[in-house]
């Protein structure tokens, strides 16, 4: 029995995750996501509106045309966490196929929220839950385990498709950190068991492989520790306080939460997709606000919030979007006194979130720290550590797994490249056993043999 890879996107950019693995007649999908970087698409961007066809020319979601050519039956639609790079795309694509959404509790929060607020396609593929260290049957001779392991997001998986040609593991995206407050460690023992039982394929994240100085990640302790540090002394004083980070870095808005809540500030987490990615994670239990903590979504509350504020500003702290300095997202518009809330002299502002890499970010990140720092507030850059595996990392993750092949994804050229120059000094060989796919391409398998 024939296994195909089938590279749809994240082949070539770190965004719009999307892959089929076919096995005999059988086809599975990991992830529909959307490119971040593409004409200002970030975490508040509402593309309810917008048309998949108009999404898939201007390189913001995958190009899945291609599966038109694909014989076989879709089985199933796979989630491996909540990302919107991942889960983006779920209502511009999901309703072409007739199989399951399936995704851990957190993940299919998310993504019917996303179908719900879907305007040009109607999505009603069934919705099905499966919990880290749970499997299902996807046909007679395909099961699907989740299998547990840590990100910037809770309930993120590692995903195994057992066949009887052997175990592809999907890892995008995956940190190991045995130190977050929110999710248990990585499952290091079942990871070891499959490498034991064969792995055919690993098709693996390369996001942080040219990070050199941090070749293992810090665990999200660190961050903790370090907001600890800086946010403890400025919550006593008089001035305004900000910090804006990842609205889906629930372990995040948690530490910011609890450190703040020992002080005398009114919490209040800012920003559209705050409300979306705070709000689910609070109605499951993940995320546990203090009685000091609100969030509020829409521009009406926001606005007034700010008022607030503005007016009291010692007795709130802001918590919002906007740590890329997106020009229509919460702080960089509050930076272009555009909203209620004047920044002046003696105000704190965090960054709890890197300049992820594009030259739109840089300058957009540098206007606003300009801007915030000419109405004369103290920044705080770069409060973070990272939620993706480093290259010493991902070396004791292919000794746990031991893959027969290797297929890197989930990077750009330098990204791929720079695993492969790691894989080949675990043994593999570029062209033998691992296979550098580009949006559009497929890895056949004969038989288990490539």
């Amino acid at each position: 029995m024939s296994v195909e890879i089938i590279a749809m996107g994240g082949y070539e950019e770190v965004g719009k995750n999307m892959t089929a693995v076919k096995i005999g007649e059988d086809v599975v999908i990991f992830d529909m996501g959307i490119h971040l970087d593409r004409v200002h698409i970030h975490e508040d961007t509402d593309m309810a509106r917008m048309h998949s066809l108009d999404l898939i020319e201007r390189g913001i979601i995958p190009d899945d045309t291609l599966m038109k050519e694909v014989d076989g039956k879709v089985r199933a639609i796979v989630f491996t966490h909540g990302h919107l790079d991942h889960i983006g795309a779920v209502g511009k694509l999901a309703h072409r196929y007739e199989a399951p959404l399936i995704g851990t509790p957190y993940t299919m929060g998310l993504i019917e929220r996303t179908i719900k607020q879907e305007k040009k396609f109607k999505v009603n593929n069934p919705l099905q839950i499966l919990n880290p260290g749970e499997k299902i049957q996807l046909s007679p001779d395909i099961t699907l385990e989740f299998v547990q392991t840590t990100h910037s997001l809770p309930q993120t998986v590692n995903a195994a498709l057992h066949t009887s040609e052997g175990i592809i593991v999907y890892a995008n995206d995956f940190k190991f950190d045995n130190h977050q407050m929110l999710s248990p460690p990585p499952d290091y023992q079942r990871l070891r068991q499959l490498g034991q039982q064969g792995v055919l394929a690993l098709i693996v994240e390369t996001t942080n492989m040219t990070e050199m100085t941090e070749v293992k990640t810090h665990s999200e302790k660190v961050a903790r520790m370090n907001l600890q540090d800086t946010m403890e002394p400025l919550l006593a004083e008089k001035d305004g306080m900000l910090i804006t980070t990842f609205s889906s870095h629930i372990e995040r808005l948690q530490a910011i939460c609890n450190i703040a809540d020992k002080s005398d500030r009114q919490i209040l987490l800012l920003g559209r997709s705050m409300e979306r990615f705070g709000s689910i994670a609070e109605n499951l239990g993940i995320l546990n606000l203090p009685a000091t903590a609100s969030i509020y979504g829409s521009p009406k509350a926001v606005n007034r919030a700010l008022a607030h504020a503005d007016e009291k500003r010692d007795e709130y702290l802001l918590v919002t979007t906007g740590h890329q300095g997106e020009v229509d997202a919460l702080l960089p518009r509050i930076a272009n006194n555009k909203t209620n809330f004047q920044v002046k002299r003696g105000d704190n502002v965090l960054i709890s979130a890197p300049i992820i890499p594009s030259p739109m970010n840089i300058a957009n990140r540098n206007v606003m720290e300009r801007r915030l720092k000419t109405s004369g507030a103290r920044i705080y850059p770069n409060i973070h550590v990272s939620g993706h595996a480093g290259r010493e990392d991902h070396r004791d993750f292919l000794r746990m797994l031991n893959p027969e092949h290797i297929i890197p994804a989930h990077g750009d050229l330098e990204m791929l490249a720079a695993y492969t120059e790691l894989a080949e000094e675990e043994g593999y060989k570029m062209g033998n056993n691992i296979h550098l796919l580009r949006n559009g391409q497929a890895q056949v398998f004969n038989g288990g043999i490539m």
